[in-house]
């Protein structure tokens, strides 16, 4: 499997705990907690929207998306700079040996997502295992 394909999966993975956690968050709105527990875990939820946009940066890069565009998706002004901090992952991530889509994980992630889909989600079946049959 592609390092753009491990990396979009990476993704998928990172939206999904994402997606469990700020669920969570609404479970806890009555919760009597302290304002630094509060701000803790929106911190958590910030950290990992970061971690998740990190991810699809890198899948595009690794896709070879132009790094202008990168950029620009970023809301950011140097694309030198932006390809620099991207850099050391990207090398890191085409240096990866080829993973088996079982590791990856992805029909757990399908199934996760058949799971919590609603009707205005895209009606897919298998959004991550579709990502295998891309050549």
């Amino acid at each position: 499997m592609r390092p753009e394909i491990q990396a979009r999966i990476a993704a998928a993975r990172a939206a999904r705990e994402l997606s469990d956690l700020a669920r969570q968050a609404v479970g806890t709105t009555a919760e009597t907690t302290s304002a630094t527990g509060r701000i803790q875990r929106a911190r958590r939820l910030r950290q990992m929207v970061n971690e998740y946009v990190d991810r699809v940066v890198l899948a595009e890069a690794l896709a070879g998306a132009d790094w202008q565009e990168i950029t620009e998706a970023l809301n950011r002004r140097d694309s030198t700079t932006v390809e620099e901090e991207y850099a050391d992952a990207v090398a890191e991530w085409n240096a990866l040996p080829e993973a088996d889509a079982e590791d990856e994980g992805v029909q757990d992630l399908d199934d996760w997502y058949a799971r919590h889909r609603e009707d205005h989600d895209p009606d897919l079946e298998k959004p991550v295992a579709d990502l295998l049959n891309r050549h």
